[in-house]
Order: structure tokens, then sequence, then C-alpha cells
């Protein structure tokens, strides 16, 4: 496991712009930079290693459709751990072709297993899978469709094929401010040894110490994506990441 637990700057893109939308809704998008590209060197100044980037044109339409920007963002020297749209054995070949470290896989993770199994035998650890809920079920196709399936036990199969990195993310508290739902995650590290990373609701530096008190006792905690909190200043990336430390 990691040494310390690690901020990802979350980075959403749309039409090319970073946004941030409030609990995945397409209609109600926030815009706050014309150029990713623009955030993710400030993350970079500010000692961040990795990035969390999100096509949602690719998470809504199934197929991704901000190549570039990805390639702008990797150019900062950041590692991109990159998610949206990201379906077929091509999507991901082109992902780590456009500067991509990490891929993250989705919806097709509840589709099919076969389809995870192969990857991670391709491509290691540089495979994770994002499991995102609402109400303990997966969502999927951009958090439009819910499954009927349990997310922690998404997670055990998954972890059992093999897949290092787990990104939980409670949908309701997701670009809402209003703190992350700690139970939840806490579950989910509970359940899996594999690394998970926590998303959702971090509104404040506090989030972010109890997390980092939860990684003392869970090892497995490896990050936590930080977005609309940082866009809006009410944190600091640096002290952020000091802290996790």
């Amino acid at each position: 496991m990691t040494d310390k637990m690690r901020i990802y700057p979350a980075i959403d893109i749309r039409g090319g712009r970073c946004v941030r939308l409030h609990q995945g809704d397409k209609n109600r998008e926030t815009v706050y930079y014309d150029d990713p590209a623009e955030p993710a060197g400030l993350w970079k100044k500010a000692g961040s290693e990795w990035v969390h980037v999100v096509d949602l044109d690719g998470a809504f339409d199934g197929v991704p459709k901000n190549g570039e920007a990805v390639r702008r963002i990797a150019a900062t020297g950041l590692k991109v751990e990159l998610g949206g749209g990201i379906r077929s054995s091509d999507t991901v070949a082109a992902a780590l072709a456009a500067g991509a470290s990490r891929v993250v896989i989705g919806t097709r993770a509840c589709e099919s297993e076969e389809f995870v199994k192969n990857l991670v035998l391709e491509h290691g650890d540089r495979i994770a899978v994002g499991i995102d809920a609402r109400e303990g079920k997966v969502a999927v196709k951009g958090w439009v469709d819910t499954t009927g399936t349990s997310a922690v036990e998404l997670a055990r199969r998954m972890a059992e094929l093999g897949v290092a990195t787990l990104i939980y993310t409670d949908i309701a508290t997701d670009g809402t401010l209003t703190g992350p739902n700690f139970a939840a995650q806490q579950e989910m590290l509970e359940t899996v040894s594999a690394r998970v990373i926590a998303s959702g609701g971090v509104a404040r530096r506090e989030d972010v110490a109890r997390f980092a008190e939860m990684a003392r006792k869970h090892p497995n905690l490896e990050g936590v994506i930080v977005g609309k909190a940082l866009y809006d200043g009410k944190v600091d990336l640096a002290d952020l990441i000091a802290l996790a430390g």
C-alpha cells in the first residue's frame, strides 16, 4: 500500500472545457476554465503528482471526446488518471497513448468481467475500476442509469480479478460540498484489500483530515479526489497535500 494518502485534484472535461456538475447532472454545469490544462498547471505548482480526469462527454456518449485536452493536461507533467467513456480495448489504448498513466473503467466493468480481466492481464495496475454508487447501487453511463448491483459486491468481484485500484464515488454527495459519505467509504475499505480512492463531497480541510485518520486504520485508502471545493476556493491544495502526508 501507499506510504501516505494521496490527494487527486479533479478535472472534469465537457466540450473541451473544465467544468463541474452537481451530482453528475449535465443540466447543472459550472464552467471554471476554458482550457483544462490551466488548472492542471496550478495543481502541479501546488505540489500534486496526479490528477483525476473525467471526460464527461465520453461518459454520457460512450466514446471519449476530449483526447486533445487530455494530452495538454499530460504535457504539464502530471500523472493522469483518466475515465469517461472508456468501454473498449481500443479506447483504453488510445487513452494510454494520449498520456494517461492510469485508465478507469466504469460502465463496462458492470457489463463484462472478462473485459476487465483481459485488460488487467495486458496492462496490470494501469487499469482501475470506477464504482459510482447511488444509495449503495452501482450507477452507469454517466450516472444516468442505476443498476441493481451492489457497489461492495462489484468491488469484491473486481478485486478478485486482480484490479489494483478502485475509485469509489458516492453520487449523492458529489459536487455538493455537503461532506463525504464516510460510512460508505469505510464499508468499501473493509470489503476489499485493493487500493481505494474515495470521491464525492469533500468540502473542507477537516474532511481530508478525517480521511487521513481513516487511512491510518485502513492503509488501502490510497487517496481522495477533491473537485468543487478546490475550484470554489474552499480548500488549498498545498495544505491538503501536507495534511494527507
